[in-house]
């Protein structure tokens, strides 16, 4: 298996009959100094032993040479199953051998259970990979030179982060084309003779429709806006209608990859790599007082939303025993994922329902516990009963003028007695048709319509799977890719934004390589073309060679046509009004791969640079003398630190206040809205905050 930490729980759980040892990951790749695909001989590819891992594999040698049986058990995708095939040729297991274990738990009845019944390396898996491999390293090795040459020297492009590269890319495209349209909200405050309160939008004018797509925009200026309120005031407001019904929440699927990572992002503060990081630590074993170490969740790499019927029923046990007959539906709750799925995984779940986030949180660390806290709370919410909602709806008019107000309420909690469900507003109170309210105000508010935001990490991952590009296993590494080639950073709200590098990159991309063919790098439907492709391959209902062949026809052909591009100016280094104290020319500002920087622009001749200090107006409470500064993570993470760094090394992820901890003394920082110690946990109340 790939992972030590992984080898330390089945140790555990099988006992000294059998020795456990791990790869650490990929034991044969491609090189990386070169190609290493022979185009001519039927694209074969040069594997060797990684660097470093000489060592391992003289000791899985000699282990297995002396052994009843090799057993196989890295994970149970294709990266994995690859990875068994290369243990298995260093190792000369044949592969007709039943050699392979797959465990989509580590739990003790799983993990036996599977032991008992290995079963062969499946090698249209393996071929799937390893196409992916070799058509991934025909891209990069190939527009690597050529970006060299027409941009600048080091940069390189990939199959599918240059179609995420493009996303974003464009989204900035779109939000520069923008032209925002006025329009005015019209609201209108009435009360009851009882002292029933209502708020309501005007909605329509003569019986016609003033909102579009979701905005008065029809209200398109304040002589419009200003007819409107003449109306309202000079006219009684009259209930015309009131409805109330109710509404059937169903709960939400239990996580899968993609879902995981957008709600970790969402609501836990973590990043897709690290929220795949975390997964997979609770994935391999947490050492839990009274059971050792215990695998926490299912396997974490998976689009299927498939429970194990085993797992159902216990799920449904929990939440009976827990929550009563009411919670509990009379059937499981089934999901099916729309698109394409691996079904031979499962969904994401705990392993063993009945151990709740509270009952393991002192095993686990603030990460771990954030994520297992979210995975337990969606599985169990997806098995329980429908929330009931009431929606009310009241419709008022005031001579020519129509308004609305919408409300809701819940009735029964159901699912969301675990997963929180998001309500507009509060249930209205009955009026009845026909009342006449009395008007307290009637205002107008200017407003403009909004570009599209940008992306988010969340909100990438989630478009590139509906686009069907990349998989699973991809996605955390996909931004990661693009902020260290300096193509992208994250903004102060967290947003994908590209650099002038990469908008160049990619306009020279889609100028030369947005083709009518499954050789488009950066056009979205060729790439999930290919990604289904790749399944074919696993399905055994394609060769890998023939559809490595296909593409390497088409995008060789597209590389020879964009070699006679014209070479791509770099956008010019703006400069920021002063002087190089060294040698007099001006500083400019740039972009390395560590965020922005002052630099001179007589480089290469002259070598001066400084930061570009972001001073927060509070003093370092580490030297005392220093300035606390905002800086910018190579992965485009915000944190704080002193100006007088590498002398002193205070850092921290969240701004320092200036005011120190009354329990401790400590620094306090700023969390959100709340102020509280990191140290003790102290939190300063808002009566303190405010005086």
């Amino acid at each position: 298996m790939e992972s030590p930490s992984k080898a330390k729980t089945l140790s555990k759980i099988l006992g000294p009959d059998y020795v456990i040892k791990s790869s650490v990951g990929h034991i044969r790749d491609l090189p990386r100094s070169r190609m290493a695909v022979d185009i001519e001989h039927d694209f074969a590819p040069e594997y060797i032993l990684v660097k470093g891992k000489a060592d391992i594999k003289n000791e899985l040698a000699a282990l297995s040479q002396n052994a009843k049986a090799v057993l196989l058990a890295s994970d149970p995708d294709r990266e994995g199953e690859a990875i068994a095939w290369h243990l298995a040729e260093l190792l000369n297991v044949p592969l007709d051998e039943k050699c392979r274990v797959r465990f989509y738990e580590i739990t003790a009845n799983a993990v036996r259970e599977a032991v008992k019944n290995p079963d062969v390396i499946d090698l249209h898996r393996v071929d799937a990979q390893q196409a992916r491999r070799i058509l991934d390293r025909l891209v990069g090795y190939t527009l690597s030179p050529l970006l060299w040459n027409k941009i600048r020297y080091g940069l390189s492009a990939g199959r599918v982060q240059s179609v995420a590269l493009d996303l974003i890319c464009e989204r900035d495209r779109e939000i520069e084309r923008f032209v925002p349209d006025e329009y005015w909200n019209i609201t209108v405050k009435a009360t009851a003779p009882d002292g029933r309160n209502y708020e309501m939008r005007v909605d329509r004018m003569d019986g016609k429709r003033l909102w579009k797509n979701g905005l008065p925009l029809l209200i398109h200026d304040e002589a419009t806006a200003d007819g409107i309120l003449a109306e309202v005031r000079e006219n009684p407001v009259v209930v015309s209608e009131f409805r109330l019904r109710e509404s059937r929440r169903k709960p939400q699927p239990p996580f899968k990859t993609s879902s995981m990572q957008q709600e970790a992002a969402r609501r836990a503060g973590l990043s897709p790599r690290r929220a795949m990081r975390v997964a997979q630590d609770l994935y391999e074993g947490i050492d839990l007082p009274g059971r050792g170490q215990t695998g926490m969740i299912t396997y974490m790499r998976t689009d299927s939303l498939r429970l194990a019927t085993e797992a159902v029923d216990a799920c449904r046990d929990y939440i009976s025993s827990m929550h009563g007959s009411r919670y509990l539906p009379e059937k499981a709750n089934v999901y099916t994922p729309s698109g394409r799925s691996q079904d031979a995984h499962e969904a994401i779940r705990p392993t063993d329902v009945t151990l709740t986030p509270d009952s393991v949180k002192n095993a686990l660390s603030p990460e771990q516990f954030r994520l297992y806290d979210l995975i337990w709370r969606r599985y169990v919410a997806s098995q329980m009963t429908d929330a009931v909602v009431a929606n009310s709806t009241l419709l008022a008019e005031a001579g020519r003028a129509g308004m609305r107000q919408l409300g809701e309420s819940l009735i029964f909690d159901g699912w969301s007695a675990i997963w929180p469900l998001d309500l507009r507003g509060e249930l209205l109170e009955k009026a009845e048709e026909g009342e006449h309210l009395t008007l307290v105000s009637a205002e107008k508010e200017q407003k403009f319509t909004r570009p599209p935001a940008r992306y988010s990490e969340a909100t990438l991952i989630k478009t590139l799977e509906e686009n069907g590009v990349g998989r699973p296993s991809t996605y955390a590494t996909i931004v990661d890719t693009l902020y260290d080639r300096g193509y992208v950073e994250k903004s102060d709200d967290r947003r994908l934004t590209p650099t002038a590098l990469g908008m160049t990159v990619d306009e020279f991309l889609k100028k030369h390589f947005d083709r009518e063919n499954v050789a488009s790098i950066v056009n979205a439907a060729f790439t999930a073309e290919m990604e289904q492709e790749l399944d074919g391959i696993e399905e055994a209902r394609r060769a890998w060679l023939d559809v490595v062949k296909a593409f390497w026809k088409d995008f060789s052909q597209t590389v020879e046509l964009a070699k006679d591009a014209e070479k791509v100016p770099l956008p010019e280094p703006e400069p920021i009004g002063e002087d190089c104290p060294e040698c007099g020319k001006a500083l400019v500002r740039k972009r390395g791969r560590f965020g922005e920087f002052i630099a001179c622009s007589g480089y290469p001749e002259c070598r001066y640079t400084r930061a570009i200090l972001a001073l927060v107006g509070v003093k370092c409470p580490k030297c005392g003398s220093g300035d606390i500064v905002k800086r910018r993570s190579k992965k485009g993470k915000t944190f704080f630190g002193c100006s007088r760094y590498p002398d002193c090394d205070y850092i921290s992820w969240h701004r320092p206040t200036g005011e120190k901890c009354p329990s401790c003394g400590v620094a306090l920082v700023k969390k959100g809205s709340a102020t509280l110690c990191p140290e003790c946990g102290y939190k300063l109340s808002d009566e303190s905050a405010d005086s």
